[in-house]
Order: C-alpha cells, then structure tokens, then sequence
C-alpha cells in the first residue's frame, strides 16, 4: 500500500498541481490501489471539507477531464490533518492520523514537501525526531523536495547534510517538473532510441546549441520573492542546466536512476570554470523596464529578469561547441526550445538566396508551449533555378496521439510511487550545478560582469544580446514559437 502526506497541503501547488495529477492518474488506472492521500497544513479543515475544496479546484484545473463519480471514488481515500510541521507535538499527532486512516508502518510512504524552502529544515527534523512516524526506521519512506533547492552551494550542502541525518540519498526525491515534460522525456528517446542522431550528435558536426526559456509574463505580484532571487536562481541552477545535461548526456549502459543521473553529473563536472574576463565576455543580463514599479521591489533594485550566459563543455564529445542559455521573463513569447544548430555546409555548390551563404541544418525541440519537435534543412525552390530554401518537417505529438498531454507531475508523481529516479537531481548534481552558477552571481555582484541593461517588454531581452552572437558569427533563433 501507497500513502502520500503532502506537508504543507493547503497551498497553491497542491491545488493546481499535485492533486489534480493524482486524480488523473487514478482516472487512467495508473495509481496503485488503495492509495491514500493525507494533507498537512495549520489551516484548520475536516477531511470532507478539504475534499470539497479539492473537488471545486481538481474540476478547475482539469476541465473536461473531471468526472465527478471517478472523482468521489477517489477521494473516499484523500484525508487531512491540521497542524503545523514545525511543533513535533503536532506530527506526533499526524502519525495518530495516519493509523486511523489505516496508513500502516509497513506502507510505502511518500512525504511531499510543499511548503516554504524556509521550512524543509523543521519539516524533516521533526520527521526523524518523532518515533511514532517510524521514518528512521522505514525502508521504503521517501521524500519529495520541491526547488529551490538551497539559494547557492552553500546552503545546498547545508540542506544536503540535514537531510541525510533523516533520509539516505536513494529516499530523497528533488522535483524538477521540466524534467517530466513529455518533450523533454522524448529528448532521450530522440537521441538513443535513434541511430540516424547519434553519428552527428558531436563537435564534429553541431557548431553551437542554444536553449531558451522564455517568459511572456512579468514578476506580477512575486516581485518581493523574486528580487531575492533573479533569473539565476530562479531558472538557470535548475531548468536550464538539466536540458542542456540532458543534451549533452553520453548513453548509459541501462535507462537506470543512477546510470543516468551519473552521465548527467559527468556533464557538470566537463563545464569549464569561468575566470577573471569570462564573467563579463561570456554572461549578459538585463532588467525589462517597469520592473523597479512591481509591488515589493526596491526602488534601485540591481536584480536581472533576463540572462544569456555561454558554457563550454570540455569533453570529447563537445569541446569546441558552446551551449547557449537564455532566460528571462517579460519576453517576446511564452516558448521553452532546444535549438541544436548543425555546422555550416564546408562549400557552397549553389546559389545562396539574399545573405550570400546557405544556413546549416537545425533540430528544434519544443518543449512548451505545442510540445514537438522541428528539423530545418535545405531544398530548391520550384521553377526557379537552383535557389534554395530552408524547409522544415515536424513532429507534433497534437498531432500524432490524441487526448490531452499529461501534467508533468503525472510522470513524476508515478515515479517517485514506483521508486524510479532518474528523472529526479541527486545531491551531488545539485551542489555541482550551483557550483556553476555562484561565481557568476559573485562576479555580477561585486562589478566583474557585464552591465545590467534595460529592455521594452516583448522583446528578446536586451538588444546587446543579438549583437553579442553576431561577434561569435552566431544568431539567436528567435522564433515564438516554432511551433503553433
């Protein structure tokens, strides 16, 4: 039997997110039987009016999916516990709960960290402190932690250790809900379910990858959370560096969770280290104007909403081919792409059209908004010559597989159930990663980076950013986005 506590139960993930994915997977019969769902939170409810404000949330945010009988099947095993993970007196009584819900010791428990980072620390002191929750004991515990994942290496390390006096590393479950996008999935079945790829998918034959995540919307109403934080922090430690691990990956020998997050880590530790005019040379960032007027930012607020940052990766397989990553919010367009830009043709036997030279291939892979994938290639325009235009062929999975794309938290809440992570940041990836993004923070902030510009919302980020590719004889693929 399968019992997930969700601490932290009445915030917005739980409501948009997290159940509406269990009940999902229910609906298609991929949830274990008997699963029980036990929320955690200081509010004080009953289990049927937490499950009704569940019901009215759930057919919000899955539409047409919702069926209220599946629903009351379902939630005939979803329960709540008011208190407040912080007192132990109060998870003594969780325990207490889950034993008259008939959540036994012996059942695989999943304990789900909704909550503030602030208060991962406590909520896992008092899981180890309280007897009466067995969770020193339990083999088959584990915990899910949502990101941030520590503000920098430091507090990474520091998080790392206490959690480790509590949960041994293979019960620990970091969540990175890019990672269980279909498009990202099929990255890898793209790249190692293929043979046509993997001749080509080296220096020898791609000149440069960029990938972009891209954000139409501003701060809103976050601005105070995100001031404290920036694109770095916010985008770049986590979603960007795990596409491009996953781009750069070598094949390991079994599709296993430590086979693949050992490949992933050796990714990191192949990035070479930025030094002295590399911060300045390598890194751009840039603030959209009206951010400084956003509820709870500082009037001089220094904070960068956009960044592009280069990255060599110096292995065989890569060195001489530079991964672009860009981010930032208040952008052109909602799109989250890898753009894998093959070498130029080595002689030109046709007429180029306008430019004077023919543009390489380009394997686009969209991850979101119209998840697919697009190849750009070359082809002569009819009853005109030999002039050439670059054509595409895509894949749409619209297109191909009907009904409505999983949440990405389908896939990840069905892994963590069945004890597969190879979707999931393992510590040492964690504490590499930051350890990639803190100098570049240091050196912006004590005056060794570029300076932070200025950019009108709807555009791609600062105009030095198409001027500072140009220098490199590169372009941005600045299309929003390649697929409808």
């Amino acid at each position: 039997m399968h019992t997930i506590i969700i601490v932290g139960a009445s915030g917005d993930l739980t409501r948009r997110k997290l159940i509406p994915a269990l009940y999902s997977l229910h609906k298609k019969g991929r949830l274990p039987q008997g699963t029980r769902v036990v929320g955690m939170s200081r509010t004080a409810y009953s289990h049927e009016q937490w499950r009704n404000l569940l019901a009215e949330s759930t057919r919000e945010f899955t539409g047409d999916q919702f069926d209220p009988n599946v629903w009351n099947a379902f939630a005939q095993n979803v329960f709540y516990h008011p208190g407040d993970l912080a007192e132990e007196a109060d998870m003594r009584a969780l325990a207490g709960t889950l034993g008259e819900v008939g959540a036994g010791k012996q059942d695989e428990r999943i304990y789900y960290l909704s909550t503030a980072p602030t208060l991962y620390g406590p909520a896992i002191t008092n899981l180890g402190r309280v007897a009466e929750l067995g969770v020193a004991d339990c083999q088959r515990c584990r915990i899910v932690i949502e990101k941030p994942f520590g503000t920098d290496l430091a507090s990474a390390r520091r998080l790392n250790e206490h959690v480790h006096t509590v949960f041994k590393e293979r019960q620990v479950y970091r969540i990175d809900h890019y990672l269980g996008k279909e498009t990202v999935q099929n990255l890898l079945v793209l790249r190692f379910a293929n043979s046509i790829f993997e001749p080509l998918w080296n220096r020898q034959y791609i000149d440069h990858v960029q990938i972009t995540v891209a954000e139409e919307v501003d701060v809103g109403t976050r601005g105070g959370y995100y001031d404290g934080s920036g694109v770095l922090r916010d985008m770049f430690q986590n979603h960007l560096l795990q596409l491009m691990m996953i781009t750069a990956m070598e094949a390991p020998a079994q599709f296993e969770a430590d086979q693949v997050r050992d490949e992933k880590v050796k990714v990191l530790r192949a990035v070479r280290p930025m030094a002295e005019g590399d911060f300045s040379a390598d890194t751009l960032r840039g603030q959209y104007v009206g951010y400084r007027d956003a509820e709870g930012v500082p009037a001089g607020s220094e904070t960068a909403t956009f960044a592009a940052i280069k990255l060599c990766v110096h292995n065989w397989r890569w060195r001489g081919t530079p991964f672009y990553l860009r981010s930032g919010k208040a952008m052109s367009c909602r799109t989250t792409q890898i753009v894998v830009q093959f070498r130029d043709p080595p002689h030109l036997l046709f007429e180029a059209s306008g430019s004077g030279f023919l543009d390489g291939n380009r394997l686009v892979i969209q991850v979101q908004p119209a998840e697919g994938i697009q190849l750009h290639f070359q082809t002569k325009v009819p009853d005109a010559g030999m002039q050439l235009r670059m054509t595409d062929l895509d894949f749409r999975f619209a297109r191909h597989f009907h009904g409505a794309m999983p949440d990405s938290y389908q896939r990840l809440l069905l892994d963590v159930l069945k004890g597969d992570a190879s979707l999931f940041a393992r510590s040492d990836e964690v504490e590499l990663a930051w350890g990639i993004i803190d100098p570049i923070l240091a050196a912006w902030e004590t005056g060794q980076g570029p300076p932070l510009e200025s950019y009108e919302r709807g555009f791609w980020g600062p105009e030095s950013g198409a001027e500072w590719m140009r220098e490199q004889r590169r372009q941005w693929f600045d299309v929003c986005p390649a697929l409808k």
